[in-house]
């Protein structure tokens, strides 16, 4: 049976304690416990905004010529069978967002997506999906993407291995800005992609524009007057998108960045 709307206006009630719910699992056998029954399998990569990225020994006059992360996500869309598009974020509309639309939702791909409430949401074409995302990187949201348990809990579909889950974040409002505050086993399963390096410059003026709401996970600050980057980083990209000196790079140091992602998230779920 799928999950009733009560449970989703439910759940949008209970989100705003996500904190306190994430910091719980720092005790031990609460975490464990939490990783086992929601987290289970789980593989998930931030994927960098395209705007922000700029590829090693890539002339800067010629973007076309750069690898975008984006590509990650185009290639499962075509991998699908099945496309599936919530009505809603239910993290933004938990938030009540302002900044950023709430109904864009995540797109689902797999055969378990056929069991979601269709009040929830609809199957879709390629082609639509394909510019569902397009238009989600225009109003400025960043691509998760990989395999998430908890999806399969809240909607209560399955198996996790016909689910393949690309979410559309915003800053404010993302589920995984209880990154920091949860157990380093639980964190350790939402990642940057590989070949990503996000780095301050000498161009830093200690504006502090980074360090106020930028980070998903709060992974810089300031010290001393200059911007300093944590290894928390997930590196989605948007302090190098949003710092007014441009003094943050976003750079591929492997040009392989994207085949190296894509294998990494095949084997998660099986999309035919």
């Amino acid at each position: 049976m799928s999950t009733p709307v009560w449970f989703v206006k439910l759940l949008q009630r209970i989100y705003p304690s996500r904190f306190g719910l994430a910091k719980a699992t720092r005790f031990r056998p609460i975490g464990r416990l939490t990783d086992r029954l929601l987290f289970h399998g789980d593989d998930i990569v931030y994927l960098p905004k395209d705007r922000a990225v700029i590829a090693v020994n890539a002339p800067l006059d010629s973007p076309e010529s750069i690898v975008l992360p984006s590509q990650v996500v185009d290639h499962f869309i075509r991998q699908a069978r099945v496309h599936w598009i919530m009505n809603f974020c239910i993290c933004r509309a938990s938030e009540k967002c302002k900044d950023y639309p709430i109904e864009y939702g995540c797109l689902f791909l797999g055969e378990a997506a056929l069991g979601i409430n269709p009040k929830l949401g609809r199957r879709v074409s390629q082609d639509e999906a394909l510019d569902y995302v397009r238009r989600c990187r225009e109003a400025g949201l960043v691509h998760l993407i990989g395999r998430n348990k908890l999806d399969t809990i809240w909607l209560n579909v399955g198996p996790g291995s016909k689910l393949l889950t690309i979410c559309n974040c915003c800053p404010c409002c993302c589920l995984w800005r209880i990154l920091p505050h949860v157990t380093p086993e639980i964190g350790g399963k939402v990642t940057r992609m590989p070949g990503v390096r996000v780095a301050v410059s000498d161009r830093c003026v200690g504006c502090g524009a980074c360090a106020q709401g930028v980070c998903f996970v709060d992974a810089i600050r300031m010290v001393d007057g200059r911007a300093v980057i944590g290894e928390g980083c997930r590196g989605c990209g948007r302090c190098a998108e949003m710092c007014p000196a441009q003094a943050i790079d976003l750079t591929i140091t492997d040009p392989t960045f994207v085949e190296q992602t894509i294998r990494r998230i095949a084997p998660l779920v099986d999309l035919s």
